[in-house]
């Protein structure tokens, strides 16, 4: 078991740097912490709100906690993390949100909670009350295994196992599909033409809702000013209704901004409607389309488009794992698809939408895949392929000679000439020499800040220059009063300039304290010579 969570841990690391660092509100989290998100949402008018779930599948909120929509059981804001207890374990596959804001999730179980704002039913419990603790949604759904939610401003719908859709909340343009505009308490199936029909994708717009069935066709309802149902006209839909313009073409996924949507095909093109004022149908101007329209994407095949309903921001991926993003860019109008040097279109919302949240959650892959820095440093001291071992201190360390020649000079000269799989280390300790193997695995170090004189000694031995930089980094991390002077004899037995000028400095300024240590009534007597003298000159000493 241990050995499986070593090797989620390396992915998780991957993950969290690769999408969760760019999101703000995750800022103050330690890195121990951000290495066990397995999955995350950000949420709220100002980006201010998260949920993230561990690798031990616990639950975690903080934020600024607008209409109870943490799920915490209180209003209270909260900079730290704060665990929800009753999702814990349920494992989300789906997860929404509205504008209020409520959040509505789906588990592997098909089962749905809602919590958070609820002024217009939108939590689906038949009442009007913020929810401020996750509640089961049941009312038409207890048999049913619900697979994906979405979310507009202010209603919900959901998808099942069976194809069938629910909706239900605010219905002042008829985004419920229920054939009026009455605000729907609790789930309703949305039938009329989506009856005997299957759907496989569903989307919100703020105000608008959106099925894409089995045979490709797409389907919309509710609000439709800006021509965002792809309809051909402006009129509101209070039932589904099918997109005739796409006819002969296979829909796979749509999403859906502020006011426009998205939709991809199986040959992987993108069509674009709706609301058009900051370029995000990427259509080149600034027109509303009433219609879908095609988009000029280079001839490059598109395997996912993304937008979200808090935002005019439209975003794509190509097959060879390009981005594109358009319309509403940090401010900025981008009327046509613009290629970044991003890796996900989860990165386009985190540094260029408004406010910048999350379009979908946050998933890491299922997979165990690790990269190649991964792969090294799981393999870093293990018995199992290695074809050489250090003695040191009666200790062995395993390692690779392949890799000990690829990195350092050193080794490729002295492996060069032997061929032992065994070599005594003398001149250093094991912890010492643990940490510079484990660093031509890894690139980085992991020693307290006395250890890493013994390191630094090393690195001045090997002429490791790159290694000697991070050793000086790492001591003056750790500089204190009570080591500042060996730290200082360190850097001056091992010509660290820089570390030395550091080191000193910061003896001069807490020059009392430092002086009353042992360290410095040890003090080599032509080194405590030549720190009275510079000390001196520094001026030190003048009253």
């Amino acid at each position: 078991y241990l050995e499986n969570l070593d090797l989620f841990s390396f992915h998780f690391i991957y993950f969290s740097m690769l999408d969760v660092g760019k999101w703000p509100v995750f800022a103050l989290l330690p890195p121990e912490e951000l290495r066990l998100i397995r999955q995350a949402c950000i949420f709220g008018s100002a980006a201010n709100e998260a949920l993230y779930v561990t690798v031990n599948d616990e639950v975690f909120a903080l934020g600024t906690n607008c209409s109870g929509c943490l799920g915490l059981g209180d209003l209270q804001s909260t900079i730290e993390p704060r665990r929800i207890d009753v999702l814990c374990g349920k494992k989300i596959v789906s997860l929404s949100y509205g504008t209020g804001p409520h959040v509505v999730i789906a588990t592997a179980d098909g089962e749905v909670f809602a919590w958070g704002h609820n002024g217009y039913s939108q939590l689906g419990n038949g009442t009007t009350n913020h929810g401020l603790t996750p509640a089961l949604v049941s009312t038409n759904l207890l048999t049913k295994r619900v697979t994906e939610v979405a979310c507009g401003s202010h209603h919900t719908i959901a998808l099942t196992t069976d194809g069938e859709v629910y909706a239900w909340g605010y219905n002042n343009s008829g985004q419920v599909g229920s054939g009026s505009t009455a605000n729907q308490p609790t789930p309703r199936r949305v039938s009329s033409c989506l009856q005997n029909k299957v759907v496989v994708n569903i989307a919100c717009g703020q105000l608008c809702s959106m099925a894409v069935l089995d045979n490709g066709e797409v389907y919309g309802w509710g609000y439709n000013c800006n021509g965002q149902l792809g309809l051909g006209n402006n009129g509101n839909q209070q039932t589904p209704c099918r997109i005739a313009a796409l006819q002969g073409v296979n829909i796979v996924q749509v999403s859906c901004g502020y006011a426009h949507t998205l939709a991809l095909t199986d040959e992987g093109f993108v069509y674009a409607w709706g609301a058009n004022s900051y370029g995000q149908l990427g259509t080149g101007n600034k027109s509303n389309q009433a219609l879908p329209t095609l988009i000029n994407t280079d001839k490059e095949r598109m395997v996912e488009v993304a937008a979200c309903h808090t935002s005019h921001t439209s975003a794509a991926k190509t097959q060879s794992g390009q981005v594109f993003m358009w319309g509403q860019c940090r401010g900025q109008a981008v009327a046509s698809p613009h290629l970044t040097h991003f890796s996900s279109t989860d990165d386009v919302f985190a540094c260029f939408a408004t406010p910048a949240v999350t379009w979908h959650l946050l998933s890491v892959d299922g997979d165990d895949y690790l990269t190649v820095a991964q792969s090294l440093k799981k393999e870093f001291d293990s018995p199992e392929i290695s074809d050489l071992k250090f003695l040191v201190d009666g200790k062995c360390i395993h390692v690779h000679k392949a890799l000990l020649k690829i990195r350092c000079e050193h080794f490729r000269a002295l492996l060069n000439e032997t061929d032992e799989d065994a070599i005594e280390i003398h001149q250093f300790s094991y912890l010492v020499y643990r940490a510079f193997l484990e660093y031509l695995y890894t690139d980085t170090i992991n020693l307290p800040p006395e250890d890493a004189i013994g390191l630094l000694d090393l690195a001045t031995f090997y002429r490791e220059t790159r290694l000697k930089r991070l050793c000086q980094e790492t001591i003056k991390r750790g500089i204190s009063e009570e080591n500042a002077i060996t730290l200082l004899s360190a850097a001056v037995k091992y010509e660290a300039r820089d570390l030395e000028e550091f080191c000193f400095k910061f003896c001069v300024n807490h020059l009392t304290a430092v002086t009353q240590t042992q360290a410095f009534a040890d003090m080599d007597h032509d080194l405590l010579k030549n720190f009275i003298s510079k000390a001196s000159r520094y001026g030190a000493f003048k009253n």
